[in-house]
């Protein structure tokens, strides 16, 4: 049951009227009914039973280590240490909840990989056959939340939850499904379990961002859909400004709609009273990659972070790598090798989270690892060339210059994330820089890309709108701006916003609901 569709919202209505109208103390209820009923309204609804079923084994874990804490004196009378049962139950849940997550999404991406590597040995037949599994929705975002969780409770920063069924709802809640945000339990969950009296302006302000999600998914995203599948659904076909277009169009296309989805997601969370974390600040805007990456997808990369980087660097394997660089390279290139090891993995990590795929790893992962090192590396003979050429570093053109240089190099990386695998992108790459037709963008070309001269007009402006309301957030909140103005100028703003999205929205053949991309990760 797609967000953006009719039956969603009557879903979503009905669930909040119940929300407010049942005594305040049983309103987490209201929403964990509303979150199994959503899993269960989807395609595969049995396979709640994953969710459940590692909401369980974390539970379990968690009960663990407060029994060992508890039992501590007991337990070292008897020769048991209970730090290391406490180590074992944090180890036995993280293992188990990434051994499904890696036998439902990649364990084809090691089958594949291992048929590719035979392959260049001269065998022609597959050594392996891949495997058909059915994933449960949302399988990577309650993952990686209950596994966070678990792991703040067995450092002590957050405490342990010994409702299994707030649990559930704090690993299920169903706005996150599609596509996140990612939760941390110790500045999260906690708002679930508290009343929350009807606000008005709450639910407004809600409903408004529901809107604005909307615009983006159904007026933007749909329109550039048509335009990428055009492109890269017959990339033989299409050379150099082509791709370029194709590209550009798959970026707002993934930002409208992976945005867009968040808008709606947080703004129904909103609604019921909750704040969930924001995932995008304008991320197109970034004058560097590693900005982009603070802006982009915000609460994957704070995870990454949280409970990959910094545990790796402080593992033992890495303050051995460390102090072995260091005194080869000396104390600063030395810590800053070691750095660069352990982004290495950061990166192959963040992009097979995106997908079972090389071309994942490579453009969404270690691509984006070769910018930030060699950007690092370089950026002293760039101050050092800047400095020499007497320019202001913080001079508007040279920010604008930065900031299409990392739209640029992000764009690299979405041919990989786009195209059916890395040879093609490759090749992509290659026609796209060595063939050079420019006239397209005049001689009417362009409207041979799914959309006519109409549509054009519609996409345009409506990306205009979205760059105007993105430049004007830098002031602050647009909905609490429009929220001090008069009556009439309110309601004509967002009653123009609803009816554009009504009238120019594109629903896809016979109004299906339009897909969410990042639900499929």
């Amino acid at each position: 049951m797609s967000i953006t569709s009719f039956y969603f919202l009557l879903f979503f209505g009905c669930i909040l009227l119940l929300y407010y109208i049942v005594p305040q103390k049983a309103q987490w209820v209201v929403l964990l009914g509303a979150s199994v009923l959503y899993y269960l309204f989807s395609d595969n609804g049995i396979l709640i039973l994953y969710p459940i079923g590692a909401v369980l084994v974390s539970f379990w874990g968690i009960r663990i280590m407060e029994r060992a804490d508890r039992e501590k004196e007991a337990l070292q009378e008897r020769g048991k240490s209970p730090e290391k049962i406490r180590k074992r139950a944090l180890l036995f849940v993280i293992f188990a909840n990434v051994a499904v997550l890696f036998l439902l999404k990649y364990i084809n991406f090691g089958i594949n990989t291992v048929n590719g590597i035979a392959a260049l040995f001269g065998r022609q037949d597959p050594l392996l056959s891949g495997l058909n599994w059915l994933v449960p929705l949302g399988i990577s975002y309650y993952s990686l939340s209950l596994i966070g969780y678990v792991t703040d409770v067995y450092f002590g920063i957050a405490k342990p939850q010994r409702n299994p069924a707030k649990m559930a709802l704090y690993g299920m809640f169903f706005p996150c499904m599609l596509s996140g945000p990612i939760l941390k339990y110790r500045e999260d969950a906690d708002q679930f379990f508290l009343p929350h009296p009807f606000d008005y302006v709450q639910v407004t302000r809600g409903m408004q961002r529901m809107l604005w999600g909307f615009f983006k998914v159904l007026v933007i995203s749909e329109r550039m859909a048509l335009i990428v599948d055009t492109v890269y659904g017959n990339d033989t076909q299409y050379q150099g400004a082509f791709i370029w277009i194709g590209t550009v169009a798959f970026a707002f296309q993934l930002y409208t709609n992976f945005s867009g989805g968040m808008d709606i997601s947080l703004g129904i969370a909103q609604t019921f009273g909750l704040k969930l974390p924001e995932n995008f600040e304008r991320p197109f805007f970034s004058k560097t990659i590693s900005e982009y990456w603070r802006r982009w997808h915000i609460t994957l990369g704070v995870w990454m972070k949280e409970y990959v980087f910094y545990p790796l660097l402080r593992s033992g394997l890495f303050t051995k790598l460390g102090k072995k660089l260091r005194k080869k390279f000396g104390k600063k290139r030395g810590k800053q090798l070691t750095t660069f090891a352990g982004m290495f993995l950061l990166w192959f990590t963040v992009g097979i989270w995106h997908g079972g795929d090389w071309k994942y790893v490579i453009g969404s992962g270690l691509l984006h690892w070769l910018y930030i090192v060699c950007g690092q590396l370089l950026e002293p003979w760039f101050a050092s060339a800047m400095k020499r050429l007497h320019i202001n570093p913080q001079a508007r053109w040279v920010n604008v210059f930065r900031i299409l240089r990392t739209f640029f190099l992000v764009n690299i990386g979405f041919v990989f994330f786009r195209a059916d695998s890395v040879g093609t992108a490759l090749r992509m790459l290659k026609e796209a820089i060595c063939v050079f037709n420019p006239q397209i963008l005049v001689d009417g070309s362009i409207f041979t890309l799914g959309l006519d001269w109409i549509e054009c007009t519609i996409a345009v402006v409506s990306l205009l709108m979205l760059l105007a309301v993105s430049l004007l957030q830098r002031k602050g909140s647009i909905r609490e701006r429009i929220g001090v103005k008069c009556l009439p100028v309110r309601w004509l703003i967002w009653y123009a916003l609803l009816f554009y999205v009504i009238l120019l929205g594109y629903y896809g053949p016979e109004y299906s609901a339009a897909e969410f991309i990042y639900q499929g990760f």
